[in-house]
């Protein structure tokens, strides 16, 4: 079954045409992945998603409504969070502030504390660090709090924007490997990256783009022995 459903969609902005006719399905408890190098509209059809660029054209259908065009704030309403590149936390407020931010439309303060402690059974590091100030933290502790924030929101798709941006090898395994633990706990993902090797290791089904156009698409395996995305990006 299909949670997510972006059909003909072409995105752009000002007179420029960023995605042409943009088709993918995201199914329901799978990790979904979208590839692609700088440039190739990854980001735009993010911004498509969640209203932030509104299409020229084409529908996204999310369970079975389409949002395309409605404003963000009713869509994140929906149960979609998103996790955006380069971590961006809050520097000057503590972890548990940044967490508490994730929750924001939830009135019930015993569902709120019963969500952070979910959020630090999975990082048990942010629990270790409460009260540090955001900021301060290392790029892997970082990317702890950033997607903790968007567990928060209990989201039923979360849309993960280059969660391997910046981050040495290792904790970029390590973020991988917490975000397969969010998909086992039931949670649709949408994985935005550039780094190949690691996304098809833990995606169910993908769509490689190229100049605002999905240029390839199946899953994971079929992917990973696909020629062109074989050159392109294993070498």
């Amino acid at each position: 079954m299909s949670n997510l459903q972006v059909r003909n969609l072409s995105a752009g902005y000002d007179k420029i045409d960023v995605l042409h006719d943009i088709s993918i399905e995201v199914a329901s408890g799978k990790i979904t992945c979208i590839l692609g190098a700088n440039g190739a509209g990854k980001t735009t059809l993010i911004r498509a998603i969640l209203g932030l660029t509104p299409p020229r054209s084409g529908q996204v259908l999310w369970q079975g409504a389409d949002i395309a065009g409605h404003k963000t704030h009713a869509i994140i309403g929906t149960g979609i969070a998103c996790i955006p590149e380069g971590r961006k936390v809050f520097p000057r407020m503590t972890v548990a502030e940044n967490l508490a931010l994730g929750a924001f439309r939830e009135t019930s303060q015993a569902r709120v504390r019963e969500r952070m402690e979910r959020v630090t059974t999975i990082f048990p590091r942010l629990k270790e660090r409460w009260s540090q100030l955001a900021g301060t933290m290392s790029g892997g502790e970082q990317a702890m709090v950033s997607i903790g924030r968007g567990l928060m929101a209990e989201p039923r798709l979360l849309v993960i924007d280059e969660p391997s941006l910046g981050l040495s090898p290792l904790y970029v395994k390590e973020n991988f490997n917490v975000i397969r633990k969010i998909n086992e706990l039931g949670i649709t993902v949408l994985l935005v990256e550039q780094n190949a090797r690691q996304t098809l290791q833990i995606a169910h089904y993908g769509y490689v783009l190229s100049q605002g156009r999905v240029i390839a698409q199946g899953s994971a395996a079929e992917l990973a022995g696909n020629d062109e995305v074989r050159s392109a990006y294993f070498g």
